[in-house]
């Protein structure tokens, strides 16, 4: 099965060497959804709370400060449970 990757907190230095401030953002506001991946997202967490479900899977929780790597194909449910933006960029 496909993991996500969670990076819990990742620092200043991660951040610049990914070029999280140059992805552009998206935000969400409390709700449940399901989700398909086409392709390999990653994605920095500004603000907010969710537990991402892959289909089969145990529900990942994210938060403000992390880092997280959504895989290619991954089938999932999103529960926002604290408005969220984030940084992203798929590929």
């Amino acid at each position: 099965m496909k993991k996500i990757e969670v990076v819990k907190k990742a620092g200043a230095e991660k951040q610049k060497e990914e070029g999280v401030r140059d992805w552009p953002v998206w935000s969400c506001g409390v709700s449940q959804f399901p989700w398909s991946y086409e392709e390999r997202e990653v994605c920095y967490f500004l603000e907010g709370e969710v537990v991402v479900t892959p289909d089969g899977g145990e529900g990942v929780a994210i938060g403000a400060g992390d880092l997280v790597t959504f895989p290619e194909g991954m089938k999932c449910k999103w529960e926002v449970k604290k408005p969220v933006r984030k940084h992203y960029k798929f590929g």
